[in-house]
């Protein structure tokens, strides 16, 4: 026998979107994130003497993350999945037009 309180489960809206402001903060972090391992990547390839091979590489990194980082930046809502539609099942009928006002 458990004394004290049980523990409740927690039920949790999956379909529903983050709230908007939740959404650009994500997104905020995320450029943010992107754009520091540009800011390092172009510090190693003009700082750091290093090969050619090397040096290409942090600068292509340098380059391309900004467009990377943008284009991810602006896609909005792509955690939450898409709604689902449930059909009626075969022994479920759908109530008939003359039926659907309240009270009848």
């Amino acid at each position: 026998m458990k004394w004290g309180r049980e523990k409740q489960d927690v039920h949790q809206v999956t379909d529903a979107r983050p709230s908007l402001s939740a959404d650009i903060h994500s997104r905020e972090i995320r450029y943010l994130v992107k754009m520091g391992i540009r800011t390092i990547c172009l510090i190693l390839a003009v700082v750091v003497p290093l090969p050619w091979p090397y040096r290409l590489l942090f600068i292509a990194g340098a380059v391309f993350l900004p467009y990377i980082a943008v284009i991810g930046a602006n896609e909005r809502g792509t955690d939450a999945p898409p709604p689902t539609f449930q059909t009626p099942e075969a022994n479920q009928t759908e109530i008939p037009l003359h039926r659907r006002e309240i009270g009848s």
